[in-house]
């Protein structure tokens, strides 16, 4: 992916899992590990009840818009 194809609140995906995307820097993303096993209630924020990550420019090649076939 590229830096402009993050949004925020949008769902992208890398090899570790689902990513919901909740800033956008000058040269990289935050976001935070989705998971839909947890409640629900954690991923509305700011703030967050789950660990911000960082991303930056050396991991956009990583990211997906869609799942990764295995």
């Amino acid at each position: 992916m590229e830096h402009s194809d993050f949004k925020i609140n949008d769902i992208f995906y890398t090899w570790k899992g689902v990513w919901k995307c909740t800033d956008i820097g000058m040269r990289t993303v935050i976001a935070i590990r989705f998971d839909e096993k947890q409640d629900p209630s954690w991923f509305k924020g700011p703030p967050y009840m789950v660990e911000e990550y960082v991303f930056n420019e050396s991991d956009f090649p990583g990211c997906r818009l869609e799942k990764f076939k295995y």
